[in-house]
């Protein structure tokens, strides 16, 4: 999904994905920003581990005419955290329902001491190739009985069981896998914690947020309050373009 690249000092939207999703789940703010004539894109994260993740992001993100502000969902908070300063170009970043990690942090050990989240209990494990002869990987997704509880709460029923079908699984090394140096130190940041978020944890996310020196809204909705309220995350995504651009 994307518009005319940016020509002027306005910077192009990055929307990076999370776990256990694809860049679906950024639709209706993408038609909210397309509407408001932002231009914008949206990367697939590979989910095969911060590594891997953060340098096909950073990429990605490089390879995006003019100045970047790089959004991110969820696990893909951590990527652009990590991929942001190498790509060069990125100018700020938006958190949403999102991790924004401190270097030497591991996303699994952060989660542990999460009160809000409650992702450990739904998740399945499987193995996955690795390309490497016989060796195998493990990967995680959610039970999809228990997908909009955990995941999303304030969407339909139906709505739940459609992103359940379609979510895609993630490596354990996203949640293993140390963070580097973290882009928030040296960029602006914006994020939007949903108070109903009982897979990130809005307890994790907000301590996060603090730590990164974030603009910070609160709203009431699930982790997924990008597919709920586009509009709210939309305006502060808006907000971000408007303090970063030149």
């Amino acid at each position: 999904m994307t518009s005319a690249p940016s020509t002027g000092s306005t910077p192009t939207v990055a929307l990076v994905h999370g776990a256990f999703a694809d860049s679906s789940g950024w639709n209706g703010v993408v038609a909210r920003l397309l509407a408001d004539g932002v231009a914008v894109q949206s990367v697939s994260n590979p989910l095969r581990g911060i590594a891997l993740d953060a340098a096909y992001v950073a990429s990605a993100l490089a390879q995006i005419p003019g100045p970047v502000l790089a959004v991110g969902h969820s696990y893909g908070g951590a990527v652009i955290t990590n991929a942001a300063l190498p790509a060069g170009n990125v100018v700020g970043l938006v958190y949403v329902a999102a991790f924004a990690p401190d270097e030497g942090e591991v996303i699994q050990d952060v989660e542990a001491d999460s009160r809000d989240s409650v992702l450990d209990t739904a998740l399945v494990g499987r193995r996955y190739p690795t390309g490497n002869g016989a060796d195998t990987e493990l990967e995680f997704s959610i039970d999809p009985e228990m997908f909009h509880d955990a995941f999303a709460a304030d969407v339909s029923e139906e709505q739940a069981r459609v992103m359940a079908a379609t979510q895609r699984p993630v490596s354990a090394l996203a949640f293993s896998q140390k963070s580097g140096a973290p882009a928030w130190r040296s960029l602006p940041s914006w994020a939007v914690v949903a108070t109903g978020d009982k897979a990130a944890g809005s307890d994790v996310v907000r301590r996060m947020a603090e730590r990164a020196g974030a603009t910070a809204v609160e709203a009431e909705g699930s982790h997924v309050i990008m597919v709920s309220r586009p509009d709210l995350v939309a305006d502060v995504i808006q907000q971000a373009l408007g303090a970063v651009a030149g």
